[in-house]
């Protein structure tokens, strides 16, 4: 059983290798919407029959992504008050001012879990380092983990999580895939000033923990509570 087990897994193993490099080659080359949550400010539409015959004989069709009009617009807002110096924290402060629905509120049905009541900060930043937004089509932002419950007791099986992979690991597409919502010398710029004031930030930080008020007696202090504590000839 453990050399059948063995050989399954690796069986396994191949079968996913192969599948997510045809998708990665099928998402750079053709452009191709691989399904998923479409992003903020975009809605998932057909594009016509599926390239594979059989699969376009039984009705499958393939789709794309086309902005939301309820929503792209206010995608161009974001990065506009992005690069007019608005932080991530005031931007979303400004959109639920306003009463605009956070992206979870926008699309419920997709967003059962998440709650539905203002922007945060978080999800303005991910909207921001979205390239997905100049019209090319991007995969592999996300991989799924799969962790034994118990390492000891294999049979109970494993727990499956998605975790986020580094930028430079995502698959763009070369041809654009779908229409734009930002002008890519915007979204360029955008992710300066995003770079820019991280860089900025953490500098403000790190002088602030050495530019600490300095107290001359700290030491002293310690000394004497530990005097009265174990007495003056311990």
């Amino acid at each position: 059983m453990s050399v059948f087990g063995g050989m399954s897994k690796g069986e396994r193993n191949r079968i996913k290798i192969r599948v997510r490099t045809a998708m990665g080659s099928q998402a750079q080359l053709q452009g191709r919407y691989l399904g998923g949550r479409p992003p903020y400010g975009y809605r998932i539409t057909d594009a016509g029959p599926h390239p594979n015959p059989s699969k376009a004989a039984a009705g499958q069709l393939i789709h794309k992504l086309e902005p939301d009009p309820a929503a792209a617009s206010i995608v161009q807002r974001i990065f506009t008050m992005h690069t007019d110096g608005m932080s991530y924290k005031a931007i979303a402060a400004q959109l639920t001012h306003e009463g605009i629905p956070c992206p979870s509120a926008h699309d419920a049905a997709r967003n059962p879990h998440r709650k539905k009541t203002a922007w945060q900060q978080g999800v303005v930043r991910t909207i921001l380092i979205n390239p997905g937004y100049t019209g090319h089509e991007v995969w592999n932002k996300q991989r799924k983990e799969e962790r034994l419950l118990d390492i000891d007791d294999v049979t109970l099986g494993h727990r499956t999580t998605m975790t986020h992979n580094p930028a430079e690991d995502w698959i763009h597409s070369n041809p654009p895939a779908h229409e734009a919502i930002i002008n890519p010398d915007l979204f360029d710029t955008a992710q300066t000033l995003r770079r820019q004031r991280a860089h900025a930030h953490s500098r403000q930080e790190r002088a602030g923990k050495h530019n600490a008020r300095p107290y001359a007696l700290r030491g002293r202090v310690t000394r004497i509570l530990s005097m009265q504590t174990t007495g003056p000839d311990s």
